[in-house]
């Protein structure tokens, strides 16, 4: 945590980050984050540095302690009509709108802003490990999709959502083209579709 960086303590900075661009199944999951400069958190880091019980402990500890937060899922229908990357823009956007104070700078992870927030925003390579709010953001994305792939996985276990979170696993891609798909399968990725021709 000491080497994360708050950009700028006199500034009002969330930090942006989503978790779930690369499954096959489930939502894209975007937060936001203004941390309290004032208060620092012990282990922070990039969501998928950490265990994931660290990321729960984490989870509850940021939301009791940022000055705000939010958190928005984008489901695979609106992934499947929008695209992932403008699923993923909606979210941000989502995000940071719902934010109940309005941050003065948005530090985003990636390489790419959507249009709306091109004015009070920077894109940061791999931002989620350099920044304490997108790392804090991360964790909070993070931590409510697993938290849905688990539910899902009660509902759907022949899939194991539990372990591959939707990601394209052999185990999954075959329960795919036993089973069939799910409403929560992203109809538009080729992995899917083309577990659905075999």
């Amino acid at each position: 945590m000491n080497r994360m960086r708050y950009w700028n303590k006199n500034k009002t900075v969330a930090g942006v980050d989503e978790a779930g661009r690369g499954p096959l199944a489930g939502p894209v999951v975007v937060a936001a984050v203004i941390l309290n400069p004032e208060i620092e958190i012990e282990g922070l880091n990039d969501s998928k540095k950490i265990s994931e019980k660290k990321r729960e402990e984490l989870f509850e500890i940021i939301k009791k302690t940022a000055i705000d937060w939010n958190v928005q899922i984008i489901p695979a229908k609106k992934i499947d009509e929008i695209n992932i990357l403008q699923a993923t823009f909606l979210g941000m956007e989502k995000a940071v709108e719902n934010l109940k104070v309005k941050p003065e700078v948005c530090l985003i992870d990636g390489n790419q802003l959507s249009e709306k927030l091109k004015h009070c925003a920077k894109a940061i390579i791999k931002g989620d490990s350099q920044y304490a709010s997108i790392a804090a953001a991360s964790i909070l994305a993070k931590v409510t999709r697993d938290r849905i792939m688990r539910e899902l996985h009660e509902k759907f276990p022949i899939y194991n959502f539990k372990q591959n979170k939707g990601y394209p696993t052999r185990e999954h891609l075959k329960a795919i083209s036993k089973y069939g798909i799910i409403s929560a399968h992203r109809k538009s990725y080729r992995p899917v579709r083309e577990a659905i021709d075999r």
